[in-house]
């Protein structure tokens, strides 16, 4: 692998962001809008609640988590799209860049737009409401790797599906985390879902630090081989996440899929 082709990667997307600034907006915009809303939510039901609850780090806090999780992923396919809005892929996969280093651009370029958006985040709801991960204590940094790990494995997974389907099939992607938000209990127990959605939760890594979170909470002691199993799903997913992608890409070379690729649908 080569560092200066994965370099490159990312460095189309910086100068994608410095020559419209309008495309940098949304790195910060929407987790502004959403730490404020969930904050006054938040606030407003610390004053209508008799038991003197503290649902700031609760509810705001898992608002935190998840939409990290969520700029994770499109930190991902957006870098991505952004090859297929401009139907770049037959001039990128002509140079000598290799598949591992084309995804390994990807990810670096989501870990710079998630750490903006985690810090804007960290800011706002500071400053605004009171709101400190530091009450998560050590446990904050293997809950923020474990969505970090799934938000990457499912934005490789949504672009392999892009890259398969055409770019049409990008309106399947978008909805993904509102689908698995359900199942994942990020403001409530998985034990509150019916049995069946209980074990789908169980196979998805963001139920364990959402769980693990309200137990911390709670005063409760969490279970470091429930983190461990999350972590090792989330790692999985992302092993799995890059061989389907590697399918995908060899399929789309060997049919010549890749140079028929149109803004329609490439089926």
């Amino acid at each position: 692998m080569r560092r200066h082709r994965v370099g490159a990667v990312v460095l189309r997307y910086f100068y994608l962001l410095r020559g419209n600034p309008a495309r940098a907006v949304p790195l910060f915009l929407w987790v502004v809008i959403d730490m404020v809303l969930w904050g006054f939510i938040t606030l407003y039901l610390n004053t209508v609640s008799s038991s003197g609850f503290d649902f700031v780090p609760v509810l705001l806090g898992a608002v935190l988590l998840w939409d990290f999780f969520i700029r994770v992923m499109q930190g991902v396919t957006i870098t991505f799209f952004e090859d297929v809005w401009s139907h770049n892929f037959l001039n990128i996969f002509a140079t000598p860049i290799s598949i591992s280093e084309y995804v390994s651009g990807l990810v670096l370029s989501s870990i710079a737009t998630s750490s903006i958006g985690l810090l804007v985040m960290l800011a706002v709801a500071g400053m605004a409401f009171g709101l400190s991960l530091s009450i998560y204590g050590l446990m904050l940094a293997p809950f923020l790797l474990i969505l970090f790990l799934f938000g990457i494995a499912l934005g490789i997974f949504g672009s392999a599906v892009v890259l398969r389907l055409g770019p049409a099939s990008e309106w399947l992607i978008w909805p993904i985390p509102a689908i698995i938000s359900p199942f994942a209990g990020v403001f409530y127990p998985v034990s509150t879902l019916p049995h069946w959605m209980q074990v789908v939760s169980y196979l998805l890594p963001p139920s364990y630090v959402f769980e693990g979170m309200r137990t911390i909470l709670s005063g409760g002691g969490f279970s470091k081989s429930e983190l461990l199993w999350g972590g090792g799903l989330a790692a999985l997913d992302v092993v799995l996440a890059c061989w389907f992608f590697t399918r995908i890409y060899r399929h789309a070379v060997r049919s010549g899929l890749i140079a028929r690729y149109s803004a329609e649908s490439v089926s």
